[in-house]
């Protein structure tokens, strides 16, 4: 087999979080997932997170700069303002705020 240090970025994100899976936790914090990764990679890496939490039931706790990915998979969202939660509720709803479309969303 291939061995860990050789895997490309988006394969040892894979790796990190299949490691992770092992002890069966019932929460999964992840922290920045897509730091450093290739588009294609962030895309992958995102479509596994969203997949292996509805296959395994498992709560994923998310901190991520991408909202737009990251509120594509969520189902909950919060937004930190300095520390401070300024916004808090189902992602889709969220995503549609006005204050976050333009400060997180591009407008």
């Amino acid at each position: 087999g291939q061995q860990a240090r050789t895997l490309s970025g988006g394969e040892g994100q894979m790796l990190a979080i299949a490691r992770a899976l092992l002890s069966r936790p019932r929460l999964l914090l992840l922290d920045e997932p897509s730091a450093g990764l290739m588009p294609m990679a962030v895309a992958e890496t995102f479509k596994n997170i969203a997949n292996v939490s509805r296959q395994k039931g498992l709560t994923v706790l998310l901190v991520e700069q991408n909202a737009r990915k990251a509120l594509g998979i969520a189902d909950h969202a919060a937004v930190l303002e300095l520390g401070r939660v300024v916004l808090d509720g189902a992602a889709a709803s969220v995503m549609t705020d006005g204050r976050v479309k333009e400060a997180y969303l591009g407008g």
